[in-house]
Parts: C-alpha cells; structure tokens; sequence
C-alpha cells in the first residue's frame, strides 16, 4: 500500500490481538490489487441490547486510482469476542477481496480491445429471460435472451465474459449480438483472436 492503513476502534477496547488480526488481513490486499493508495478499518460496537447481546461491525473502505472508492460493512451480533470477532473480520474482508479481484479483472480487461467491438461481464441475470452487462468501460448494458447468440442464453452466469453490439434503445443502451468469449471467471486471453 501507497500509505498505512488507518485502523479506527468506535466503542471497543483498542487489543493488540485484534489489531494484529486486521493488520495482517490488510497485508493480504495487495494480492488482489496493485497501487492501493489508502485503505480505513472501523471497528465499532453499536447500541448492546438486553437480550441479544453486542452488535459489531467491521468497515472497510479501500482507494485505488483512478478514482475508484470500494467499502464493505458487516455487521454481527458477538456474543465471545475471541472466537467470533475475527469470523466478523473475515467476512468482512472477504467481500472486499472480492471487490477487488472483479475491478482488478476488468482493468485488465480494459487494456484490451477488439475493432471498436465492446467487451463485458454479464452482471445480473433474470429467469424471465434477460440481463445486464458491465461493459469494460463501466456502462451497464441490458440485454434480452434473444439477443445472445447461438441460443446461448441457458450457458450464461454471472461473470461471463462476452462481446456484444451497443445499440441505443427505448429506456438507454442494449446489446444485441451478444456472443460469449469466457466463462465466468477466466479473461479471454485475446479477444481478438475470437
């Protein structure tokens, strides 16, 4: 990291078992993400209830350039601080993780191009036969079953990579020729190779 993390305790007895805990998940953030210019953990005990015991919860916020602001906030009722403390924290860190593993993708994905033919992940997708793109330039695109090529809208996930034709519709941009290069997860090596 470009700058020390901040760690913040709102209501709970700064402990070193702790801190060295969330220190050594922050550590493991440049795995997922080069160039992380600030990172903050708030660790904060909410209003305790009679018969539910205290509530705690772990924010995480994390800047990586340019300009993309990530957070994450858990929340869990901790009745024994040194067991279920840190399976808050690894949730928690967890999510982040997978923030940062999906923009890390499509940045890499950025770097690609393919004659002017856009490059995306499917988002979101409904049973009732359509779907979102997030398009490598940040653009979420709808499209619809009929639009995916080759009846291939049963062999699409979340995280499919696809290629597709951008065309202005009536409520904003759809895709249509929508054809898969990846399953989800895996980058095409070349799209211009498919």
């Amino acid at each position: 990291m470009q700058v020390a993390p901040e760690i913040k305790f709102h209501g709970v007895h700064r402990s070193e078992w702790v801190e060295n805990y969330i220190v050594e998940r922050l550590r493991r953030l440049e795995r997922y993400a080069d160039g992380i210019t600030s990172c903050h953990v708030t660790l904060s005990q909410e209003q305790a209830s009679q018969n539910k015991g205290n509530r705690y919860s772990v924010m995480i916020e994390v800047r990586i350039p340019p300009n993309h602001d990530l957070a994450v906030k858990k929340q869990r009722i901790v009745h024994e601080m040194h067991t279920q403390l840190p399976a808050l924290i690894n949730l928690a860190f967890g999510a982040i993780e997978k923030q940062l593993k999906k923009t890390a993708q499509l940045r890499r994905a950025e770097v690609k191009a393919h004659d002017g033919e856009p490059h995306g992940l499917v988002e979101k997708l409904s049973p009732e036969g359509f779907g979102f793109i997030r398009s490598f330039d940040n653009q979420e695109v709808y499209f619809h079953r009929n639009s995916v090529l080759h009846g291939d809208f049963e062999r699409l996930a979340v995280g499919t990579e696809v290629r597709f034709s951008p065309e202005e519709g009536e409520n904003g941009l759809q895709a249509s020729s929508v054809q898969i290069v990846a399953k989800p997860g895996v980058l095409s090596e070349n799209p211009a190779n498919r």
